[in-house]
Parts: C-alpha cells; structure tokens; sequence
C-alpha cells in the first residue's frame, strides 16, 4: 500500500475519500474541494486513489494521498481493495468514508461493514442500466449512510430507479459547487481576453455563441450547427471549444455538416481552452445543448456566473440551474428550431436587459452553486453522522 508522508493528528475527526484517479472531472474536483475544506475545519482529510495531477493540489490544501490500484472494476483487485481499506481504517481510526465511484465504493462499501465506519456515497449520475446486472454494480452508490445527490433530478433518479433497493429517507441533495473566485468577470482582465480573441480571430462586433464542453456527439455539437442555421440574428460567429480527445472523426462529422449546412464560415472548432473564464467572458451567449440529460451541467453554472445568458435544454439538472428568462432560457431536447429560438432571444438582448440579466445571473450562481457551500453542505453531512454515531445510533 503507497502512503503519503505520515501527518500528526489533528485532534480531529479522520475522512477517508476514495476515488479512481485524480487526473480531471467534476467528481476529482469535488473531491479536491471537500478535502481542502475538511482539512481546514480540523479534520484529518486522506484521499485514496491511483493518483493524477491533482495530488499536488490535494497535498497544498492540506490533505494526504494514499496511492491504491481504485480504478480497477476486476473483481479481485475490488476485493483485494477492500481488504487494504480495512487495514488503512483500523491503522489512521478513519471515523468516516466517503465513495465518489461505483469501483471504490463497493470496496468501501465491504470494508466499512467489517470496521462498522460510516459510509456516505456521492450519486453522481444516471449510470447506465441496459444490461443484466448493471443495476446492481449501480446499486453501491445507494448502499451509504447518507447518499448525496447532485441535483434534485439524481435524487429523483435514485427513487424511481433504486427505491426498493435504499431507504430514501438517507438522501441529501448537494449541488456541485464551483470557484466563484475563478469565475468572475470583475477579476477577468481584458488582457486575457483579447489573448484569446486574437487567437481565435474574432471579427471586431460579431455576437459570439458558445458551447463549451468535449467535443464528443452527446454534448451536441450537430445540434447546434441545425440550430445555426435557423438563426435570424446573422452573422454570429460560433465557437466549439473543447477538447476532441482523439476523436479527429466526429471533428472531421462536425466540420463536414457544417459545410453542408452552409454554416461552416459561422463555426470554429478551437480546441481545448486554458482559460475557461475568459473564453466565457468573450461569449455574448452560452450554450449547452446534451442530448442526454446531464445529472448536473457545469457549463450553465459557470456562464451565470461570468454574467453570461445561458440556453441550456429541458432535461437533466439544467431546469434547477438556469431561472427561465431570467438568467437564460431552457429549449426542448433535441429541438433545433427551439434552440435557434432561444438563441435568437438572448442575441437581441438591449443593454439595460442584458446588464440585468448579468446581476441576477451572477446572483443566482453565487447564492446556489458557490463551492463553499457544497463544501459546508457536505460537512454537515458527516457530521451528522458522527453525531448519530457519537449517540449510539
């Protein structure tokens, strides 16, 4: 078993994380931030995982990280994980383990039964169903003491889906949080940004319509090539900015109907972005256009909190982000008409409309999706479980 350095104890409570890897992704980054803020109120905050960039950052916030093969889904190294997790809990007196991912958290799950810890799990989505067995390897992410939801869409979800499998009572609904530090457009410097708009050779004046996310077919880059061509505020410029992964065919798919549709002098396909916040800055609209339901989207989150209006379809978690006509507008799935509507709406936004959709934008996303909050949110999880344990409950 790789182990960090050893730390002294805090005097506090010891949580014990675990996840596959620490390399990007929403679930690592929620990871990171719970550990940051449990090692700042006092707890003695350990996170196990195969490892990844983010340990550095992991161990700059005062946390430790312990290396373990968690990625794994081989049956033997699940069960070999667990066996290592029981001997790690009894060796640090871990009070309370928290699983983020189905593999980890069937090892924690079988080793918190043997040790008698809490366990809380973190739903984070829909996880596929479609073949035998698949709703049971699922079922371990409702199998905690407490089950944390990322939406009110996952939390119903997890009823429909898992209800006779978990008491429900157990769930808590704790939206994803994000650096509202890092997304703020008063901290953004102009600097930045005309960086990015002479790379990119942005026409001086053109509205720009942006989806931010991998360049993958579910995130709905052909939806919105439809959608542009039925635009009636021409010309925009559309930019696609993320990463292809490797996928150099369905850039290739994307690139070709856009020229079939004869949009292909609106869109640009620029790649993977390393400054998000000024690439949302230089958006007149954001847009996330899944095709699946995401359990929840972070692209709408943090357009809001650039200020920015954000169209985003009605399905998943974006009806609970995005307060309709107010800080953006929701179309109907798949729909590019209706997403060329909203679109096209936010575009003929006046000055004095847009300006108020900036302040309540930023409100909303601030009061909501602050990562303090999910933070505060998640302690107060463990601790009423320590308190429950404490009690003898």
């Amino acid at each position: 078993m790789g182990r960090a350095e050893r730390r002294p104890p805090r005097g506090g409570p010891t949580l014990l994380q675990v996840l596959p890897s620490l390399v990007t992704g929403g679930v690592e980054r929620g990871t990171v931030d719970v550990a940051a803020a449990a090692a700042a109120a006092g707890f003695r905050s350990i996170v196990v995982s195969e490892g990844g960039p983010m340990v550095r950052e992991l161990t700059r916030a005062g946390a430790e990280h312990i290396e373990m093969p968690m990625a794994s889904k081989r049956p033997w190294v699940m069960r070999a994980n667990a066996d290592r997790l029981v001997e790690l809990i009894r060796a640090e007196a871990v009070d309370i383990v928290h699983a983020r991912s189905r593999a980890p958290a069937w090892s924690a799950w079988w080793a918190t039964r043997r040790t008698g810890t809490p366990m809380v799990t973190t739903f984070h989505g829909t996880y596929n169903l479609g073949f035998p067995g698949k709703r049971r390897y699922n079922s371990v992410m409702t199998r905690g003491d407490r089950v944390i939801a990322i939406s009110e869409f996952i939390a119903d979800h997890m009823r429909r889906n898992y209800g006779g499998m978990m008491d429900t009572a157990r769930i808590r609904v704790i939206p994803r949080g994000i650096d509202m530090g890092h997304y703020d457009s008063e901290q953004v410097s102009a600097e930045r940004v005309i960086r990015l708009s002479d790379r990119w050779r942005l026409p001086d004046g053109m509205p720009v319509v942006m989806l931010p996310g991998r360049l993958t077919r579910w995130k709905g880059q052909l939806l919105l090539l439809r959608a542009l061509k039925e635009l009636e505020t021409r010309p925009v410029r559309c930019l696609l900015v993320g990463s292809a992964q490797g996928r150099t065919a369905y850039q290739r798919e994307v690139e070709a109907t856009a020229r079939k549709l004869g949009v292909a002098d609106m869109v640009h396909v620029v790649g993977d972005c390393d400054d998000m916040p000024a690439a949302l800055k230089l958006a007149d609209v954001v847009v996330s256009a899944s095709l699946d339901p995401e359990a929840f989207g972070r692209v709408a989150v943090e357009g809001q909190a650039m200020g920015r209006p954000v169209v985003a379809p009605r399905h998943g978690g974006a009806p609970e982000q995005v307060v309709e006509g107010r800080t953006g507008w929701l179309f109907n799935p798949g729909d590019p008409f209706d997403l060329a509507v909203k679109i096209d709406t936010a575009l003929r936004l006046d000055s004095q409309a847009r300006d108020h959709l900036y302040r309540q934008a930023v409100e909303n996303a601030r009061a909501r999706f602050d990562k303090r909050r999910m933070c505060a949110d998640t302690l107060a999880v463990y601790d009423e479980l320590l308190g429950a344990r404490a009690d003898g409950r």
